[in-house]
């Protein structure tokens, strides 16, 4: 199965749910491995975000929401778009947008995928990523749960239990596929009860919420409007976790099972899975790469900064989880949106410098060479760099694997071969030749 993105770009406007902004939005088609990436057109430089957990905003400064920030610039109420792009099977989209929340529309997700139908679905040359639940992950909160369990799917079982209202308890469960998301998930609109609808206004929300956008459930039924399925609200409820899992930047499979949880769990989830992939993919780099049994030594930062002199903003290496003495060694490098050089390049697309990789490289290189003890003290000067290559962007969020490999090594004359990893893709790789010199 491949990526997919749109074949041609659409618009649409509306509302926003909470702020009751009118925006409009535009819906591009990207590249393989862009993702879903937000801009701002109506800011200066037009700021981009992308739309992944490395961004959420706090989920309880701002509630009942899904919102992603770059620190300065916020987008709110991401979920219902995110679900229709996940539930729908897209993987690549560039989303303009001239506000700071998306357009409620109708409070479902059925506008955006009328709207990605319509502009054409297109498969891209590249196989789609899918990343397989293990192991059970699961998050509890006094009387809410939510457990990710391995499966061969994509499914969800959610239950809602609302006692004392007319709601009172429902549960679905759905396999979901693009033809199913779109007929049985889709339509299903946000709601809150009448008793809601105050305590929601004081606290600033709702500001765009009517009762054609949101289904408000009364003692005696729906007020002014009718359900769309007997158990509209539930499906909402799955609608809104669908959007969340989204966050998580790639396909998964998994058996998700939620009970009575809302956005802070579901991201609490995401994160949690987000924090397994992570660790998943520098096993496999290790273990794909490596001929060591056990790792060696582990160097934390303070460790690292009494080896080489580089201090903040040009030290690239958070830890080193392999150290093999005159023969290899592995580095981290967490890339993050607050990283100086993003100021610059490139606003509205931050990609961190080629030439700052090869420098992280070199860094882990400096770790094993100056770490011997008869070079203690010394400074290992780049001599020449050598068949450096450049096969993909790295961007905040993504961690770099720094693998150094021996090549020569004499008193005072080093050779390695290094590779920048993200996941177990190389993102860079070069020949690099270093002097030992007195410091």
């Amino acid at each position: 199965m491949n990526q997919k993105t749109i074949e041609r770009p659409f618009s649409i406007e509306g509302v926003g749910l909470h702020t009751g902004e009118h925006v409009s939005l535009t819906v591009k088609p990207a590249p393989v491995n862009t993702g879903v990436i937000f801009i701002r057109k109506d800011l200066p430089d037009t700021p981009s975000i992308r739309a992944e957990i490395d961004y959420l905003l706090d989920v309880e400064k701002y509630p009942r929401r899904s919102s992603i920030s770059n620190g300065n610039v916020h987008i709110h109420t991401i979920e219902h778009l995110m679900s229709a792009i996940y539930g729908i099977g897209l993987d690549n989209l560039i989303v303009e947008i001239n506000g700071n929340e998306c357009p409620g529309l109708d409070g479902s997700s059925v506008v955006f995928v009328e709207k990605f139908l319509e502009s054409g679905i297109v498969e891209q040359n590249e196989p789609k990523k899918f990343y397989k639940v293990k192991e059970p992950v699961y998050i509890s909160e006094n009387s809410s749960h939510i457990v990710a369990l391995p499966s061969e799917t994509f499914k969800i079982s959610y239950t809602l239990d609302y006692p004392n209202s007319l709601i009172k308890s429902q549960y679905a469960s759905f396999e979901i596929s693009p033809d199913l998301y779109a007929s049985e998930i889709a339509p299903a609109r946000t709601f809150c009860l009448q008793e809601e609808v105050e305590k929601l206004k004081m606290i600033g929300l709702g500001k765009g919420s009517d009762f054609n956008n949101t289904v408000v459930i009364g003692k005696d039924g729906v007020i002014n409007n009718k359900f769309r399925f007997p158990n509209e609200p539930v499906r909402h409820k799955i609608c809104d976790l669908i959007g969340d899992i989204a966050l998580l930047g790639v396909p998964i499979k998994a058996h998700i099972i939620g009970i009575r949880s809302g956005h802070a769990l579901n991201t609490r989830l995401v994160k949690g899975l987000k924090n397994l992939i992570q660790r998943e993919k520098v096993s496999a780099v290790y273990s794909s790469e490596s001929t060591i049994e056990k790792r060696k030594a582990i160097l934390e930062i303070e460790d690292i900064e009494k080896i080489i002199p580089h201090r903040f903003p040009f030290l690239l290496v958070d830890r080193i989880i392999e150290l093999e003495e005159d023969k290899r060694a592995i580095g981290i490098k967490n890339v993050s949106m607050n990283e100086w050089f993003f100021q610059g390049h490139f606003p509205g697309r931050p990609v961190m410098p080629g030439v700052l990789i090869v420098e992280a490289i070199a860094q882990v290189a400096g770790v094993l060479m100056l770490s011997k003890a008869e070079n203690k003290g010394k400074l290992a000067y780049f001599m020449s760099i050598e068949q450096a290559k450049f096969r993909r962007a790295v961007r905040p969020g993504d961690q770099l694997v720094l693998k150094i490999e021996v090549s020569k090594l004499k008193s005072r004359v080093g050779q390695v071969q290094g590779k920048a990893y993200v996941g177990d893709k190389v993102a860079c790789e070069a020949i690099l030749m270093f002097a030992l010199v007195d410091g």
